[in-house]
C-alpha cells in the first residue's frame, strides 16, 4: 500500500520567499579606493621621510659637533698665544719699570765734578774751604717717597769775618745746583788764625782772628736733564752726553 507525503508548507507561496537566494558580490567603486592609496602612500612615504630627516639631523649634529671641537681647539690655541701675549706684555712693563728707575737714576745724578767747580766759581777771596763732604738723602717719607733723593753737601773751612761766610752762603743759594731755601750756616765760630810756616819762635807775632765756619746746603731736585746747559758748563761732559743719548731713544722725554 502506497503512502503520500506532501509538504504544503513548501508549496506555500510566501513560505519559498523566504528562502535565502544567491549572494551578489560586493562592488566599490573605483573613486573610492582613493583614500586608501592616499592612506597606503602615507603610511610607505611617511615613515620613509622621517628616517631621511633623521639621517640628515644626524649628519648635521655630526658636522657642527665637528666644528665645535675645531672651534674649541682654536680656542685652546689663541688661549695660549693670549698667555704667551700677557706674559710679553707683563715683561716689557718690567723692562719698562727697570728702564725708568734707571733714568730716574741718571736724572738724579749732581757729579761731583760739576759741583766742585760751583764752588770754585762761587767762593768769595777772603774765604777758604777745607772740607767738603756729601750729605745723604733724606729718610724716606710714610709713603715711601725721599723728600731729596740727590741729598746734600757738607762745606767747612775758615774765612777773614762772619759777613765773608755769609757772602759764601748766598752765592750758593743762587746757584741752580742748589737749594735756595734749604742752605744754612750750622757754625760759625771767631778762633785764632795759625801763624805763617817758617817764622822764628823768637817771633811773637799774633795771629789774626779767623771764623771757622760749617754750612749746609741741599743739591736741588731739579732732574739732570733739565739742566744740561749748567751741566755742560761745568764739565759734566759724560753725563750730558749719557742723557743726549737717552733722549735720542725715546727713554727721555726732551
Amino acid at each position: 500500500m502506497y503512502s503520500l507525503d506532501v509538504n504544503f508548507l513548501k508549496d506555500r507561496p510566501g513560505h519559498q520567499g523566504n528562502q535565502p537566494g544567491p549572494k551578489k558580490p560586493v562592488v566599490i567603486p573605483v573613486g573610492g579606493m582613493t583614500p586608501i592609496y592616499i592612506g597606503a602612500a602615507v603610511a610607505i612615504i611617511f615613515p620613509a621621510l622621517l628616517g631621511a630627516g633623521l639621517l640628515y639631523v644626524n649628519s648635521q649634529n655630526a658636522n657642527i659637533d665637528e666644528e665645535i671641537a675645531e672651534l674649541e681647539s682654536k680656542n685652546q690655541e689663541l688661549e695660549a698665544k693670549l698667555g704667551d701675549i700677557n706674559q710679553k706684555e707683563q715683561e716689557i712693563a718690567a723692562i719698562k719699570t727697570e728702564t725708568q728707575a734707571l733714568v730716574s737714576v741718571f736724572d738724579q745724578i749732581k757729579p761731583w765734578s760739576a759741583m766742585l767747580q760751583v764752588l770754585r766759581d762761587r767762593i768769595p777771596v777772603r774765604v777758604r774751604i777745607e772740607n767738603v763732604k756729601q750729605i745723604a738723602p733724606e729718610v724716606a717719607a710714610e709713603d715711601g717717597s725721599i723728600p731729596n733723593p740727590a741729598g746734600g753737601i757738607e762745606i767747612s773751612g775758615s774765612a777773614r769775618s762772619f759777613n765773608d761766610v755769609n757772602d759764601f752762603l748766598l752765592s750758593l743759594q743762587q746757584s741752580p745746583f742748589f737749594k735756595s731755601s734749604e742752605g744754612k750756616i750750622v757754625t760759625a765760630e771767631l778762633v785764632d788764625g795759625e801763624l805763617p810756616q817758617g817764622i822764628p819762635e823768637e817771633v811773637r807775632i799774633k795771629p789774626p782772628k779767623i771764623v771757622k765756619y760749617t754750612i749746609v746746603s741741599q743739591l736741588t731736585d731739579v732732574p739732570a736733564s733739565e739742566l744740561m746747559r749748567e751741566l755742560d758748563q761745568k764739565g759734566a761732559r759724560g753725563l750730558v752726553n749719557r742723557i743726549r743719548s737717552l733722549q735720542a731713544t725715546g727713554v727721555f722725554q726732551k
